[in-house]
């Protein structure tokens, strides 16, 4: 059966001298404690290139905006400094003193994810307190925490606005430290305006900056994987005259101006065509990228076929499939938790396994913050998982031991994809990426051409060719749609869909939601993922519908049709009453 390679714990030689510098953190300027705790907390023998480039810039309190490859440790680039720093004032910090430094993220799990890094380095350093806020937390608990006093705050913009307005017990006089980790991200969620307040509430533009009296000089820190206008004026009123960590120098020309020198940047990348580059983005060498051609009606058969392939081939692994949209998230984590495979496959005796034997989890930002957080828990320490997520995991959360990333609806952009494949192959680690695409989508790989991405094709014949088949049927076949496996293993599979409502309600919702998000592509895609070329019959099998679009169409349809004839009924009946009424009154 044709499987992707399994992945070797041991880091390449080739990735160590990619990601890794031949200092060690005490040559950098750490505190010898905290250099521990980055060895024996973090996992961190020695520092990555971006951390011994921005780490030195960082510690002489410069401003600095970092552009650098996923998963080469940005976390800890900023963390470290500011807890040196704070470790080493004359008069120890205490909680009543208030926040000193502020981190703000774009998701909740990546909140969860630099809090509890915190709590690591932290250790030796008691007296600075970590601490987190976020939308979907208590409210009240959080003022609570905030009036005790949090030295190093976690935040989501929009719950950090919502205190500076209305906690009053919220102790900033003492920030010396805003840093914006995945700033792209968090403008592409529309948080632009709220940044703009928080940072003029605080004090934090450069012109403030430099008329405030404080006793240390406030230092902003941006760190962003692409450039693009908005990360660009968000730089222009957050960092003052900024050391760049992380970009090609050759494509930078120099300026003594900030604007200039990000115009530049932006400028450079725009008149090339190209809005990320392999260079740029620096992709793992380790990764090894690949994509396969699936015609649309066949696309969740393969989906099976290749989870159930690896995980076979390996149990003990995790795997991460990324869906466009949060109805499909759920479908598919409902059907892969039931589906026991081929029916009349197996023998009376045989006991029914799950066709994908795993933990199963799913994340989307649909989910209740509780359940949200026990999938992020979840995912760091099992050691065996398959994770379904829309593209709120695809920025800077490291998941341990990701071995492969599958993207089984293609990303809007060429940026995400660099994103979604950054989950693994982390820090000199092997991993695996897979790509589906439909036969009409294959100008994609050109897109992807354009920014330094090249796929090579997986076996998908060679897959399908080593599952047994039903009933010793023959083998030969002209098309993937027509081979013996997909066609029994689509079959089970709408059989399994018409047994249980549930989950051919949300196969329902999902195709829906698919079908919108399809048509949303922007930009250049837009040409290349076209709904008007798309067979919508063979999408709704893709999702195990047995029927057309049209027809889950007119169900719905003649539900409404059916609703508005019962309330013209009622509506005729009240008139037919008031006539009499009026009559009798005559």
């Amino acid at each position: 059966m044709a499987e992707l390679k399994p992945m070797k714990k041991k880091k390449s030689d080739v990735a160590q001298k990619e990601i890794f510098a031949s200092c060690d953190f005490a040559s950098l300027g750490l505190h010898s404690a905290l250099c521990d705790q980055l060895r024996e907390r973090m996992g961190f023998e020695a520092p990555t290139l971006v951390q011994a480039q921005a780490i030195p810039v960082i510690l002489s309190g410069k401003h600095v905006l970092v552009n650098a490859a996923t998963g080469t440790g940005k976390t800890v680039t900023y963390l470290a400094p500011i807890i040196h720093q704070l470790q080493k004032y004359d008069k120890k910090i205490q909680r009543c003193d208030g926040t000193f430094a502020l981190v703000l993220v774009p998701t909740h799990e990546l909140c969860m994810q630099v809090y509890e890094n915190l709590q690591k380095l932290l250790h030796r350093f008691h007296w600075i307190v970590p601490g987190y806020i976020m939308g979907g937390e208590n409210r009240s608990k959080e003022k609570a925490r905030l009036r005790k006093g949090i030295s190093i705050l976690v935040a989501t913009p929009g719950r950090l606005l919502d205190h500076l307005k209305h906690t009053s017990s919220f102790v900033h006089k003492n920030l010396r430290w805003i840093v914006f980790d995945e700033a792209d991200r968090i403008l592409e969620l529309g948080f632009g305006k709220e940044i703009e307040e928080i940072l003029d509430i605080l004090g934090s533009r450069p012109h403030m900056s430099e008329s405030k009296d404080d006793e240390f000089v406030r230092q902003n820190l941006l760190l962003s994987a692409t450039l693009n206008e908005k990360v660009n004026h968000l730089a222009n009123i957050s960092l003052d005259n900024p050391v760049m960590i992380g970009l090609d120098d050759t494509k930078i020309k120099p300026s003594n101006k900030q604007v200039t020198l990000l115009d530049n940047a932006i400028e450079t990348l725009q008149n090339s065509g190209k809005a990320l580059t392999n260079e740029e983005y620096k992709l793992p060498a380790q990764l090894s990228q690949r994509y396969v051609k699936v015609p649309c009606g066949s696309r969740l058969v393969v989906l099976l076929s290749v989870l159930k392939s690896l995980f076979t081939g390996e149990p003990s692994q995790k795997i991460v499939v990324f869906f466009s949209t949060c109805d499909a998230v759920d479908f598919h984590h409902a059907l892969i938790s039931k589906f026991h495979g081929l029916s009349n496959f197996q023998s009376d005796t045989e006991t029914r396994e799950l066709f994908v034997k795993c933990n199963i989890l799913k994340l989307h930002g649909n989910m209740k913050h509780e359940d949200r957080v026990k999938t992020f828990n979840a995912i760091k320490t099992d050691k065996s998982a398959l994770l379904l997520s829309t593209d709120v995991s695809a920025r800077g959360l490291d998941f341990p031991k990701v071995r492969c990333i599958i993207q089984y609806d293609s990303p809007g952009e060429a940026t995400e994809y660099v994103h979604r494949v950054g989950r693994t192959a982390r820090l000199g680690e092997k991993g695996d990426s897979l790509l589906f695409l439909q036969p009409i989508e294959g100008d994609y790989l050109e897109e992807l051409k354009k920014h330094g991405v090249v796929l090579t094709e997986y076996p998908l014949v060679k897959l399908l060719d080593g599952f047994p088949l039903k009933r010793n049927r023959f083998k030969k076949f002209v098309t993937v749609e027509m081979h013996p496996w997909v066609l029994d293993l689509q079959k089970s599979l709408e059989s399994f869909i018409l047994s249980e409502v549930k989950v051919k309600k949300l196969a329902e919702n999902a195709f829906c939601s698919w079908v919108r998000a399809y048509s949303a592509h922007r930009g250049e895609l837009k040409s290349i993922f076209m709904v008007k070329k798309l067979h919508l019959g063979h999408v709704a099998k893709s999702f195990a519908l047995k029927e057309q679009p049209s027809l889950v169409g007119r169900s719905v349809q003649k539900k409404h049709t059916e609703k508005r004839k019962r309330t013209h009924k009622v509506k005729e009946g009240l008139k037919k009453k008031r006539k009499m009424v009026n009559y009798e009154e005559e």
